[in-house]
């Protein structure tokens, strides 16, 4: 399994990015997937999780009401629409796969991407 990330890039606070992850290779649709992210200096933190149907998510409440995870199983992609961003979202997003559901620890996830940019200027 192989996942890429795309999406990030410079935005001003209190706007919006949408970051896609494509995965490869068959058995998506049967993996939870998950976002995390690392800013310089900082340890990698969770930020969302969707189930393997996408019936179910979880956020870190510093992005709850702001962030929302979905998946397209068809298109073997999970997304993550980022609003209101702050500079404090500044990081390097990683997508990743578990089989856990709502699994918040990087520990739980045996795959990644290899993360995309995002830098909220103030």
């Amino acid at each position: 399994v192989q996942l890429q990330a795309f999406g990030g890039g410079l935005v001003q606070a209190g706007g919006s990015l949408r970051l896609s992850c494509a995965a490869s290779g068959r058995d998506f649709s049967t993996y939870a997937m998950g976002w995390f992210r690392q800013a310089p200096g900082q340890e990698r933190e969770f930020v969302a999780a969707i189930t393997w149907s996408g019936s179910s998510t979880y956020y870190a409440d510093s992005v709850k009401g702001r962030f929302t995870i979905s998946r397209d199983n068809a298109e073997n992609t999970v997304y993550l629409r980022m609003n209101s961003l702050k500079p404090e979202d500044t990081a390097v997003y990683y997508c990743a796969m578990s089989r856990m559901i709502g699994a918040t620890s990087q520990f739980s996830y045996g795959y990644w991407g290899q993360g995309t940019q995002v830098t909220v200027s103030s």
